[in-house]
């Protein structure tokens, strides 16, 4: 998978369509919740996007201290349906972590888990924190890392 880091000015219009239908497509459709993807936050984040063959595959959005939470943030963490039995979610967070730590300089980031990936997200150095939650309908946690 070919991963590559933009900020919102950099992305192509074809580059942001793309990565607004995979996040529809599984976010909206496949988990079957209506909510407003489209949150003001893009414009301010940095876009980490995943693809293969040239087609994006994997993607998340990632913050500065501050503006999603005290912390940085790495959040929309999205791989596409037919492309989740190849790592390309380790990769995507792998290089959203060293995106954080190299852009906004620092080692504390925060995310809102989906609690079924709790174990997933625990491989890349994150712990949970507080009490669990539902955001859109769907269980949640927070996570750090450690």
């Amino acid at each position: 998978m070919e991963i590559t880091v933009k900020t919102f000015e950099e992305l192509t219009v074809p580059e942001l369509y793309d990565l607004l239908q995979l996040r529809s497509e599984v976010f909206v459709v496949e988990q079957d919740c209506v909510y407003q993807d489209i949150d003001g936050k893009d414009q301010k984040a940095l876009h980490i996007i995943g693809r293969h063959d040239n087609k994006l595959v994997a993607y998340t959005r990632c913050f500065p201290q501050g503006v999603y939470f005290k912390e940085a943030a790495i959040g929309r963490v999205v791989v596409a349906q037919s492309y989740r039995k190849y790592g390309y979610g380790h990769e995507i967070m792998q290089a959203s972590i060293a995106a954080i730590k190299n852009r906004f300089e620092t080692e504390s980031i925060k995310l809102s888990a989906q609690t079924y990936l709790i174990k997933f997200y625990e491989s890349h150095g994150f712990t949970t924190t507080g009490e669990g939650y539902l955001e859109d309908g769907i269980p949640h946690i927070a996570m750090v890392t450690t």
